[in-house]
């Protein structure tokens, strides 16, 4: 779902609105959904279209591992995506709690030999410190509650999401600076999934003083994990990711 860049996510989108009838039955059976569900490991594997084409396929997996989840992605090209060499890849290893999201490392690759965009970044939340080096970066920063990275906040965003809470913002490491990015819900639609139609919720992401926007169509029945994502500049689409299969447990 990499998130705020015109590429690819790193570890970073309609369908006729419901009837009104509709809406109110989803906003009161959201509110059971957020009560009763949890967090819970699932990989899915989405189409990802650059300008209308489809370049690539994304993967996306969450896993538990004692008391630490590891969210990853990677995506291989398709069609006209294979003349690129980038297979961009990320993971980042995180901690939830009654607190919320603590990521505890992020490490990112374009899948090439090239450094230019190879994250790897350790938090230190006993010293406070968030170090390591991100895009020939060297990063050194005190590390502030509510930190992310392009893949932990997609985590931070279903925890908040499935515990009934909307997020009002997140605030996102970027090189050796941390910014700050809003988060709305827009509203409901209905999304043609290959595994049916989907009803999910609209939340916008974007960064103040930037002309790009990043919706995510979450679905409360399965978790919120996105069932399309979709970045825009202006009135262009940059690109899409189409969901094409999921599997949760």
């Amino acid at each position: 779902m990499p998130q705020h860049a015109a590429e690819p996510p790193r570890l970073k989108r309609r369908a006729p609105c419901p009837t009104l009838a509709l809406i109110a039955g989803l906003s009161i059976a959201l509110v059971h959904v957020a009560a009763a569900d949890e967090l819970k490991p699932f990989e899915a594997s989405y189409a990802w279209v650059w300008h209308g084409v489809n370049v690539a396929v994304s993967t996306l997996k969450l896993e538990k591992t004692g008391d630490t989840w590891s969210y990853s992605s990677k995506s291989e090209p398709r069609g006209i995506g294979k003349v690129f060499p980038e297979r961009p890849i990320q993971r980042s290893v995180l901690r939830v709690s009654d607190a919320g999201t603590q990521p505890l490392s992020y490490q990112a690759s374009d899948g090439t030999s090239s450094t230019r965009r190879a994250v790897d970044v350790k938090y230190d939340w006993e010293q406070g410190r968030l170090t390591g080096v991100y895009e020939d970066v060297k990063v050194d920063l005190p590390l502030t509650p509510g930190v992310q990275d392009d893949a932990s906040v997609q985590v931070a965003l279903m925890v908040e999401l499935l515990r009934g809470r909307t997020p009002e913002h997140f605030s996102l490491l970027n090189k050796d600076a941390v910014r700050e990015y809003r988060y709305v819900r827009e509203g409901e639609a209905t999304v043609q999934t290959p595994f049916g139609k989907i009803a999910t919720i609209i939340y916008r992401s974007e960064r103040e003083g930037s002309p790009r926007v990043t919706r995510f169509w979450c679905a409360p029945w399965r978790g919120y994990v996105p069932m399309r994502v979709e970045q825009k500049r202006g009135d262009d689409i940059e690109w899409t990711m189409e969901i094409r299969s999921l599997t949760r447990e």
